[in-house]
């Protein structure tokens, strides 16, 4: 009896510690680089140029290790993107908060770099703008795909792009597009 309870102890505890080196969480913060590009950007009937703007982003990630070189990432952000529109001296700027889950499968080419590419969906939380649009998509659908760089074990560095495939707007085909810089660390 002795040996048997040992025995399933000792395999539980292998299995757990099997299980934490497959499974990694992280958190990461950074940069974006926000702008929303289309073939008809008009509000109150007036046609608007865009300009990129400066916002951030935060979450969580987790990777999952498949194989030595491959892995799924799956991460849970809270992200800002949007624009600033300008037209004969008027400025507004846009700034659109969106709850993003990027699901990545990330190639390992070495130790320290990897690709990531993937699906992204995004769902909006808030709209922060000065003018009166209430138009906004309060889904939107994009491709990511980037580099990863690992500094450490548990730090990391990543530079990504995101190419919106569909209208964030209602009334005007315009489509969201970010590069993001992140830092991170994963437990």
């Amino acid at each position: 009896m002795k040996k048997t309870i040992f025995v399933t102890v000792l395999l539980v505890a292998i299995s757990i510690n099997m299980q934490a080196q497959l499974v990694k969480f992280g958190v990461k913060a950074g940069v974006n680089y926000a702008n929303q590009n289309g073939s008809d950007i008009t509000v109150n009937s007036r046609n608007y140029t865009t300009s990129a703007i400066t916002s951030y982003h935060a979450g969580l990630i987790a990777e999952i290790k498949l194989v030595d070189s491959f892995a799924i990432q799956p991460e849970l952000l809270y992200s800002t993107q949007g624009a600033t529109y300008k037209n004969a001296g008027e400025e507004f700027r846009n700034e659109l908060g969106y709850l993003s889950i990027p699901v990545l499968a990330k190639i390992n080419l070495n130790k320290f770099v990897s690709l990531e590419l993937g699906p992204q969906a995004s769902f909006l939380l808030s709209e922060r703008n000065n003018f009166d649009v209430k138009d906004a998509n309060t889904f939107d659908f994009a491709v990511v795909g980037g580099l990863g760089l690992n500094i450490t074990k548990s730090l990391f560095i990543q530079g990504r792009y995101g190419l919106g495939l569909t209208d964030a707007s209602k009334d005007a085909q315009v489509k969201n597009s970010v590069v993001q810089v992140s830092a991170g660390f994963k437990f």
